[in-house]
């Protein structure tokens, strides 16, 4: 038998134990691994997950106890500290001797920290394992006490954002500083970063590029940051994120060959200069390269165990370092040869600056295929993007329709299942579209979780999840088997089934149907699901099962970057008598607020302290005003031209029926946000063509339609019906609404849901105007049962003393937030700009 060590149990260290296990090598080979931290592998791709919550041991990968099941030797805490490469023997910190005929060397590498004075000063941290969290977390909550909150991270890449978002979540002022002259240089362009950067802004994040620190000041503990150009930032504590240098102290000892700016030099094969002793992962120099992303470290280590067992294997030329993540809530995606630096190309860029959505693509010069790009902001499109480039699809005559906001022009691309079978559809694992159709249709896997168990297919980074997904819908259904989209982990149902259940057993709350229909604890997907299918079925309000709410919905208003909250009353139908916009005017005076004149024909109250805001609806409900639903699924507003009362080209009376519009289906709470319009001429002055419902006036009557949003995706909405009166319009309005209510999925608009509803626009014709399903009484009732029974929830909230104690930022205390500031800009308050 021979022996097989491992030296380090990171991530790639315990990959090349699983593929071990997999080959049921341990009649052949005894497998010995060695890692230096006290515990097994864990997920570091995900570690930042901590601060949401997840133990050590939630990203502990496999426990002890499976190495022992398949008889690894597994030895945490044990540091090897030589290797005798004559005798084929490593030699442990305690002194130990263990013999290998093949070495692995699956060290990783360690955060680098500069050579800046002061850098060893308490509260200054790296961020790199868990050890690290935990004592950033302890650290932490020991200066909060103290009512110290300044944070500031060094290093503007990956590492360096989540750290910061984590600080975030800890309640921090956070900046984040970067010598460079943009964020992640290695993934984004100018343009892209820069776009990152002003959406990390808008969440209280402050960025300082092209700064050099020069000192970490402060007599034991950090207090201020020194900059090279004579600026300096004030610090309570230090984050360092500025990249990684190889572990390769081991090599460079027994004189492998090692490169000049460290890693161990490795072959196809991933052999070092010593034939028996290999390397992989982020320690490894191949190609000149240092590769920091899992899939490429998986590959490695399936090359190297395949080599070790005789197999003919040998890592590619060029690594995918195709990437997908989601930084602070905003979408980053690269993908091929991102910057164009290999090949002569052409550029296609989407800017949506409003919307915070900018894309890439490399085109080659002939325009027939793709060679790599960027999306920020919006990276729904990224997995078949890689795929172009992947395989080489031959790309549409207008490229640019792939990237573009879909239209009615729009080009059906390829689908998952046009794809060859040696595609790879997830690179983490390398695992092609032939191994997940064959695992469904030889092996007989019927849903996403049994396909992913057995294949391991979007259990990294999880940037694949989408398309694998796509990908077990439509191999099952061509099978003939129904594909269940089922709401979460936690729940065995589909959204619309959840909802049957709970008219028919007439369960109330969370707990009840969570009891009798679920398990576990529940998660944030399932949660605020429930609560509006509550409010959906029961038209309750978002204040009686405040606990499942989002956030937004539970104190009934939008958190801005800073803390605080915004107001904004309902305005139906844009019209608004002055005596009502002094109101407004005096209100926002009186609270110092900040006020603004919105696209949805509404005025917007910025700046109010969580304290404040039940008198301000108090003052604004006894003026007639009501919650304008801005923070809820529901609905915003009905957007109205003025119509034919005052302009010379209406066709009919828009304002009045947006008003009747807007105070009819106010309140109801939907699956994802509505808005409407009313346009009283096809001049279309309302754009009822860019919402959810939308009706324009004509010579014949009104023109009904659906399914339309703005956003990063836009959508035109389609015709329902046309030439119709009010009392029809509204009659199909209440049938579309109900049915999208009862059957769309969480999250889900309206276009997107119409997009897969079966038979399209003309099924939803056949439902809501020819009955079909003969549900269409049904389908009013319900909707007139919400009219009737709707209340405003800010009066509940301010009436209700219960529901009133919710709003304050301490438990024990009246007093507000000491730490929310503002300065005055254009006459008005902002939130205070970060230091500069």
């Amino acid at each position: 038998m021979k022996n097989v060590v491992v030296v380090g149990n990171g991530m790639v260290g315990y990959k090349f134990c699983e593929k071990f296990m997999e080959r049921n090598l341990r009649e052949e080979y005894k497998l010995i691994v060695f890692g230096e931290e006290m515990r097994p592998a864990y997920d570091r791709i995900h570690l930042s997950t901590y601060f949401d919550g997840k133990t050590a041991d939630d990203l502990v990968l496999a426990d002890s106890d499976w190495y022992t099941d398949n008889g690894i030797d597994l030895r945490c805490g044990v540091m090897v500290s030589s290797v005798d490469q004559d005798k084929k023997t490593i030699i442990t910190h305690q002194g130990e001797e263990f013999a290998y005929d093949y070495l692995i060397l699956a060290t990783g590498s360690a955060a680098f920290v500069p050579p800046i004075q002061g850098v060893n000063k308490q509260g200054v941290f790296v961020y790199r394992t868990i050890e690290d969290l935990e004592s950033i977390e302890s650290y932490a909550a020991r200066l909060k006490k103290l009512g110290r909150s300044q944070a500031v991270v060094l290093g503007g890449g990956l590492l360096g954002l989540e750290a910061a978002k984590a600080l975030k979540d800890l309640d921090f002022e956070v900046h984040v500083i970067e010598m460079a002259s943009r964020l992640m240089c290695r993934q984004l362009d100018d343009e892209g970063a820069l776009l990152l950067k002003d959406q990390i802004e808008e969440l209280g994040i402050e960025v300082h590029l092209n700064k050099m620190t020069a000192e970490i000041s402060g007599e034991n503990e950090i207090s201020k940051l020194f900059f090279k150009d004579g600026s300096h930032l004030a610090a309570d504590i230090l984050l360092i994120s500025a990249g990684i240098r190889p572990r390769d102290e081991i090599a460079q000892n027994c004189n492998i060959e090692t490169g000049p700016r460290g890693g161990i030099v490795v072959n196809r094969q991933m052999q070092t200069s010593d034939p028996s002793i290999y390397a992989i992962g982020e320690v490894a120099l191949y190609n000149d390269m240092i590769y920091g992303l899992a899939a490429p470290g998986y590959l490695m280590a399936e090359v190297a165990l395949q080599h070790i067992t005789g197999e003919a294997a040998e890592m590619v030329d060029q690594v995918d370092m195709s990437t997908k993540l989601k930084l602070m809530g905003v979408d980053v995606a690269s993908f091929g040869d991102m910057f164009g630096e290999y090949q002569n190309h052409r550029k296609i860029t989407y800017l949506n600056r409003h919307e915070g959505v900018y894309k890439r693509l490399n085109v080659s010069s002939d325009g027939t295929r793709l060679l790599g790009g960027m999306l920020v902001g919006d990276a729904s499109e990224y997995n078949m993007l890689h795929q172009y480039v992947a395989n080489s699809l031959p790309l549409p005559e207008n490229p640019e329709v792939l990237i573009l906001p879909a239209s009615g022009d729009s080009m059906e691309g390829p689908s998952v299942s046009d794809l060859p079978d040696t595609a790879v559809i997830c690179a983490c694992e390398n695992v092609s579209k032939g191994a997940i159709v064959s695992e469904i249709m030889e092996r007989g896997a019927s849903s996403f979780g049994e396909v992913c168990n057995c294949t391991k297919a979007s259990t990294g980074c999880g940037g694949c999840k989408p398309m694998v997904k796509d990908l077990v819908d439509e191999t099952l259904t061509k099978m003939g088997v129904v594909v269940k989209n089922n709401i979460c982990e936690h729940f065995p149902y589909e959204r619309h089934e959840l909802h049957d259940l709970i008219k028919v057993k007439g369960y109330k709350d969370f707990d009840e149907i969570l009891d009798g229909e679920g398990h576990g604890d529940g998660c944030e997907i399932c949660k605020p699901a429930l609560a509006s299918l509550f409010a959906t079925i029961y038209n309750e309000t978002a204040n009686r099962q405040e606990v499942i709410q989002d956030t937004n919905d539970r104190f009934l208003a939008n958190i801005q970057r800073n803390g605080s909250y915004s107001v904004v009353p309902r305005v139906p139908g844009g019209e608004i008598t002055p005596e009502k916009l002094i109101v407004i005017g005096e209100v926002a005076r009186k609270y110092n607020l900040y006020t603004k004149i919105t696209g949805g024909q509404r005025i917007d109250l910025f700046g109010a302290r969580l304290e404040d805001l039940p008198p301000i609806w108090e003052e604004l409900i006894a003026a007639g005003f009501e919650s304008g639903h801005a923070y809820g699924k529901s609905l915003r507003t009905v957007k109205s031209c003025v119509g034919s009362t005052w302009c010379r080209y209406g066709m009919d009376e828009s304002v009045s029926f947006a008003i009747e519009m807007e105070n009819r289906y106010k309140g109801i709470r939907s699956p994802h946000k509505l808005k409407g319009g009313v346009s009283g001429c096809i001049r279309e002055c309302a754009e009822a063509r860019c919402k959810d419902f939308g009706v324009i006036a004509t010579e014949s009557g009104w023109n009904l339609y659906v399914c339309g949003n703005g956003g990063a995706n836009p959508r035109h909405a389609v015709l329902l019906a046309e030439g119709i009166d009010n009392k029809t319009c509204i009659q199909y309005l209440d049938r579309f609404l109900m049915f999208y209510l009862k059957t769309a999925q969480p999250l889900q608009r309206t276009a997107a849901w119409l997009e897969k509803l079966e038979g399209g626009i003309e099924y939803l014709k056949q439902v809501v105007i020819d009955d079909c399903l003969g549900i269409c009484q049904e389908l009013e009732d319900q909707l007139q049962y919400m009219v009737s029974t709707y209340q405003c929830e800010w009066k509940q909230a301010v009436e209700t003393p219960s529901i009133r104690k919710r709003f304050s930022h301490f438990v024990n205390s009246g007093e507000g937030d000491e730490h929310m500031e503002f300065v005055k800009m254009r006459d008005q308050k902002m939130p205070r700009p970060w230091i500069k």
